[in-house]
């Protein structure tokens, strides 16, 4: 009986062109879209600072040598064009109206600062909204200032090595798998936990609020059938949505690599294809399906109570955002699964998952993150059982 119950929900649903957008047509687009947008945009922007011109400003009462080597910055730090300004003020109001990116003041007496072998103060302005400005000063006046030192050693006689102390030499011992996982590792159950919540969204509020408004529900119920089983192949329709969204949105995932080819890093790719393989997917899914049945259990009660499909919807839809953000916890580094994150909702699957792409597993804190959700579905479950099974909440 469940089974017959879940097959004629499921033809239900798959009749409804919202719940296909949301479950597969969303999802598989969801990943080469963005990553097509994320790869042309900063190309864009990388091509465009590099040819960028950039106007600088030089506010200088006499020519120094600062200033001639300035101007003779070789053409491979970027396109630039010196600009004599007259005081600051003109300078600032140059760039606020984006006349000028860079401002500098070198004082009147810079090169006698240089005669005393001194550090000669130089100001610089710039607009902090303009990105990469402040980093295109530096690359001019660290070349200028490399240069002016090494003449300044040869003056004195002295060996620019005996001044190193030390020789730093750092080594990263974590492998490329477990930088991804780390710190990119978020990225993949935040897209899973919101497209799997906004997959059994659509058929908890169609199969339980629907029915009552359609007036079908009735008609079920009077079948001879215990109510449990017509909420369990329900409640089977709405998790398989859910697990259906997830998976739409990984196939969108390989479908972005492999097919598109927007990866075009050969050593990152061979990482990515290390990190996909059937085990990590059956791991992954042996977390997402009482994550799953959790978010099936929260909808169904409110679907089962609402009076009506906006009703309904209207309840379920803010809730999104409450699921979503604790799984934006992933986005932040440092933050690691333990005996205490492991027992939070959501929280612990992102992580979990996270130390899986990174493959530094530790399975005692696995299984707590596992069984926590397992309690808290089975408690859901309870509820909507609960709620189901309440004349007044079932039939409107």
């Amino acid at each position: 009986m469940i089974g017959t119950i879940f097959k004629k929900e499921l033809r239900d649903t798959l009749r409804d062109r919202r719940t296909v957008m949301m479950m597969i047509v969303i999802p598989t687009l969801i990943f080469p879209i963005i990553m097509n947008i994320f790869v042309g945009v900063s190309s864009s922007f990388q091509e465009e600072a590099a040819a960028k011109k950039v106007s600088i400003g030089l506010c200088s009462q006499h020519t120094s040598r600062l200033e001639k080597e300035l101007l003779s910055l070789p053409a491979s730090l970027g396109k630039k064009e010196i600009i004599p300004i007259t005081d600051t003020n003109a300078m600032i109001a140059a760039l606020r109206t984006d006349s000028l990116q860079i401002g500098l003041y070198i004082p009147e007496n810079a090169d006698d600062y240089l005669a005393r072998k001194e550090a000669i103060p130089v100001k610089i302005f710039f607009d902090a909204t303009e990105v990469g400005m402040q980093e295109r000063a530096e690359v001019y006046l660290n070349y200028i200032s490399e240069k002016l030192k090494k003449e300044r050693f040869i003056e004195l006689k002295i060996d620019e090595k005996t001044l190193v102390p030390m020789e730093l030499n750092y080594t990263n011992v974590a492998s490329d798998k477990e930088m991804i996982g780390k710190f990119a590792g978020g990225v993949l159950p935040y897209i899973f936990i919101a497209f799997g919540f906004l997959g059994c969204m659509y058929p908890a509020i169609d199969l339980f609020t629907g029915e009552k408004e359609r007036g079908t529900i009735e008609t079920l119920l009077t079948t001879p059938v215990p109510r449990w089983k017509i909420l369990v192949g329900k409640m089977g329709v709405v998790v398989l949505s859910g697990l259906t969204a997830s998976t739409f949105s990984l196939l969108g995932l390989f479908f972005s690599i492999e097919v598109m080819d927007l990866v075009k890093d050969k050593e990152l790719l061979a990482v990515i294809h290390g990190i996909l393989t059937p085990g990590f997917i059956a791991l992954m899914y042996c977390l997402l399906f009482p994550l799953t049945v959790f978010f099936a259990g929260i909808m169904i009660p409110i679907a089962v109570r609402a009076k009506s499909f906006k009703e309904a919807q209207s309840i379920i839809s803010p809730l999104n955002i409450v699921i979503v953000l604790p799984a934006m916890i992933g986005f932040f580094p440092g933050v690691e699964l333990n005996y205490i994150t492991a027992l939070i909702p959501v929280v612990n699957i992102v992580l979990a998952t996270k130390e899986l792409i990174a493959g530094t597993l530790e399975w005692h804190l696995i299984a707590i993150a596992f069984g926590t959700m397992c309690l808290l579905a089975t408690l859901m479950v309870m509820v909507s059982h609960r709620k189901f099974g309440s004349e007044q909440n079932v039939v409107n």
